[in-house]
């Protein structure tokens, strides 16, 4: 079974409504008996449509008061339409591996540790940066998910170009002597049984994660188990270009 690594969310979480989404990070919000709307920061940029909708569930936390941004809430939280929680916190999954890889809690990585986290290379910097027993080292790059169709989750829910050269850098290391490359997808709700890539959303990533597939990057998926505490890493759930 998968050591509990666990990462609570800054709390408490405050329950609010969807109301609308004027750009990519911002949401309006309502709550219970207030007629008020309110501003509040999304770190998720992606699109979401299939998560909010009008009077969708969310929980939110409040900014600190000494804080200086305009925005007095964050959007942590969205309850789907079929009742799961899932978290819309783009930079947890870092922090959940990173927790879990210093723990070594993923058997995915057995034999590694550790060298850092937000490792510079060239023009890009990537999530980790690990070293093998025999002194192999592997380039790790995490990949948050929320899309899920028909049990089915799906990567990006954006278009990515981001992602896509960081894809296609993994697999120049992949077939380098001495180095690794992985891609972990992490399923930031638990109700999948498998990720994919998502080609009708982005095909050049689809094509670019197919390609990295065969020349040797390792294509891992975690689920995870949401509450308004925080979220727990839950078991390895099948991962591929598709």
């Amino acid at each position: 079974p998968t050591p509990h690594i666990f990462t609570p969310f800054q709390g408490p979480l405050v329950r609010a409504r969807y109301v609308e989404r004027p750009n990519r990070f911002l949401l309006r919000i309502g709550f219970d008996q207030e007629p008020e709307v309110h501003d509040a920061h999304l770190p998720d940029p992606g699109r979401l449509k299939e998560l909010l909708l009008p009077d969708a569930e969310l929980w939110v936390r409040p900014v600190p008061p000494s804080s200086t941004r305009r925005t007095r809430w964050t959007a942590v939280l969205v309850r789907s339409p079929d009742g799961e929680l899932i978290s819309m916190d783009t930079t947890l999954p870092n922090r959940l591996m990173g927790a879990a890889l210093e723990a070594g809690a993923l058997e995915e990585f057995s034999g590694f540790e550790m060298v850092r986290s937000e490792w510079p290379h060239g023009r890009s910097r990537f999530d980790f940066l690990l070293r093998h027993a025999d002194g192999t080292q592997m380039v790790l790059e995490v990949k948050s998910v929320t899309l899920v169709r028909d049990r089915v989750a799906l990567f990006p829910d954006a278009v990515t170009e981001r992602g896509a050269r960081h894809v296609a850098e993994l697999a120049d290391f992949a077939e380098r002597p001495g180095w690794a490359a992985s891609v972990l997808f992490v399923l930031q709700r638990s109700d999948a049984e498998r990720i994919v890539a998502a080609r009708d959303i982005d095909p050049r990533f689809s094509d670019t994660l197919a390609d990295a597939a065969k020349r040797g990057v390792r294509v891992l998926g975690r689920r995870c188990a949401v509450t308004v505490e925080g979220v727990t890493l839950g078991d390895p759930v099948p991962a591929g270009p598709g």
